[in-house]
């Protein structure tokens, strides 16, 4: 699909997860990362698994630092430098995170960005770890490290709030170059910015040619959904079953003429590997059963097309689901003659 970079996994957590990250790093020509702490065990396990990144983290908030780390500012920015150097020695590309970035004195988040800086490291991510950041925060954050750092900024965004997507963007509007996300925005707790949603977002919304093939997105999306056993909601924004259904008779007549009415416009199915629906139930309208009807080889009348309607509303009314076969059944009751040339 295009995409610029994998963080494949933590080499350090396990042998099976070593193997994972090492089998991937072999297996394709983008850009693989490897997670790791700022400990020389965690930075040796990832660099032996061959990746082309390693992605080192230290706390710096001081709720993190005092009861996670168990460590001083001077301490956590000591390992950091210490880290950042030796992944530079080892020709790799550096990522640092200062995780709960958003949590973190101002002040000493800074100090720590221009100490990494000066080692030497390619990118400097802003976590918000717990998902607190709102996007004018995120935004002025982002600029104030962008004014500190020679390096490329990243962001990494939970959705705690249901902001991850938006914080993404304010850090790419700021000045970050990059942003970690995930497929159906699966992650800790509410998760992270999605993946498809911050690459249409991007594509259709900012106009930016991201070089991701986006006609895999729906397909990719089923296939982690199915992996992961983390259900879509049918209203996920990009790839929910939902995303470009129409029930509404309004808004089903204004599609069928015209798909700019009722959707983004800018953003079409066929951009994404998904198909338009009409769906069928207590709002639906007569141009949507005529198209329905149609399509399964009937030849109504505007009389038969108004009288399924009704029928149709009325079964939905009663919180039933209106499936195809049922559309049939209306339609064999009402007496609607069907084209001789379908055969079903």
């Amino acid at each position: 699909m295009g995409t610029h970079v994998i963080e494949a996994g933590f080499p350090v957590n396990s042998d099976a997860e070593f193997e994972a990250v090492r089998d991937i790093a072999a297996s394709t020509r983008t850009t693989i990362c490897g997670l790791a702490r700022v400990v020389d065990q965690d930075i040796e396990a990832a660099l032996d698994t061959g990746v082309e990144m390693v992605h080192i983290f230290v706390s710096t908030s001081d709720v993190q630092l005092q009861d996670s780390m168990h460590s001083t500012r001077e301490e956590a920015k000591q390992r950091a430098v210490e880290s950042v150097e030796r992944l530079v020695e080892a020709d790799v590309e550096v990522m640092f995170s200062p995780m709960d970035a958003t949590r973190t004195d101002t002040d000493y988040l800074i100090e720590v960005v221009e100490a990494v800086s000066a080692a030497g490291t390619d990118w400097i991510n802003i976590p918000d770890t717990c998902g607190v950041a709102t996007p004018t925060r995120m935004a002025n954050l982002v600029e104030l490290v962008v004014e500190h750092a020679d390096a490329r900024i990243d962001v990494h965004t939970h959705d705690d709030f249901g902001l991850a997507t938006a914080n993404a963007l304010a850090g790419f509007e700021a000045g970050a170059e990059q942003a970690q996300v995930s497929v159906n925005g699966i992650g800790e707790r509410a998760g992270n910015a999605a993946y498809e949603e911050v690459v249409m977002a991007a594509e259709s919304l900012y106009g930016v040619d991201t070089g991701i093939d986006t006609t895999h997105i729906t397909a990719i999306s089923r296939m982690i959904e199915d992996l992961s056993e983390v259900p879509v909601p049918a209203n996920k924004p990009i790839v929910g079953a939902n995303a470009f259904a129409h029930e509404s008779g309004i808004h089903a007549a204004g599609v069928i003429e015209n798909s700019d009415t009722f959707e983004p416009g800018v953003m079409t199915p066929a951009m994404v590997g998904a198909r338009r629906q009409l769906v069928l139930g207590k709002h639906t309208g007569t141009h949507s059963v005529r198209e329905r009807l149609e399509e399964e080889g009937f030849e109504p009348t505007d009389a038969e097309v108004e009288e399924v309607t009704r029928r149709v509303k009325d079964y939905g009314a009663a919180k039933n689901r209106v499936t195809i076969a049922d559309l049939r059944r209306f339609a064999k009751d009402v007496g609607v003659p069907r084209s001789e040339e379908v055969h079903v």
